[in-house]
């Protein structure tokens, strides 16, 4: 997707409803396994440059955890699950079925509980993608890393070799009790991915 190429309207309509799908199942199946309710807010969904990304999550020094998965079939690239350190203890303690303010560090069990639910989640925003787009996309093994986001998004997609200039984000928010789970999903594909999934549904580029 190169800089002339402008997102309409209808495009950005699109992305909010597969956003508003993909979301409304993963908290229902988070919700599934801890037996909890889990709220929702509506999900924010834009097209950012790799710029936007680094000052929206805090810039290149800030400790995230991530959950990454790399996509193949249809729509090749890689997801980004990124939650901030508070996100994912409370996101632990949740899963965990222990108070809030319980995990103030990741060990080994907290680690596997945050990439269960980071293949849960991503599972469920491919799940809505491919019910409207009948697009084949299929998701690897998820892998975790705990470091500053500059590493993250350096080893990540300069290693995976993607190269589109903008990047789908979606902001996810759940809320068990009165805590906050604030996540950010990110698709980034490789050139011509795009393309790919807006004409499956008719829409150019």
């Amino acid at each position: 997707m190169s800089d002339h190429q402008v997102l309409t309207e209808t495009h950005m309509d699109v992305l909010k409803e597969i956003s508003n799908i993909g979301l409304g199942n993963a908290a229902t199946a988070l919700a599934t396994m801890v037996n909890k309710r889990i709220d929702m807010a509506v999900p924010q969904s834009k097209f950012l440059s790799m710029d936007e990304v680094m000052q929206l999550i805090g810039g290149l020094e800030e400790v995230v955890c991530c959950v990454s998965l790399r996509l193949e079939g249809d729509v090749p690239g890689q997801i980004l699950f990124l939650f901030n350190l508070n996100s994912t203890f409370n996101l632990v303690d949740t899963l965990m079925g222990m108070e809030h303010g319980t995990t103030q560090e990741l060990d080994e069990m907290g680690e596997s509980a945050v990439k269960e639910i980071g293949n849960v989640l991503t599972g469920s925003f491919l799940s809505a993608i491919g019910t409207m787009t009948g697009l084949n996309m299929v998701p690897t093994v998820p892998m975790f890393a705990t470091d500053m986001l500059g590493a993250v998004l350096s080893t990540s997609l300069v290693a995976g070799g993607y190269v589109e200039e903008h990047i789908l984000m979606i902001e996810t928010l759940l809320f068990e009790d009165h805590e906050q789970i604030r996540g950010h999903f990110f698709l980034i594909t490789k050139q011509g991915s795009l393309e790919t999934l807006f004409g499956s549904l008719g829409l150019t580029l």
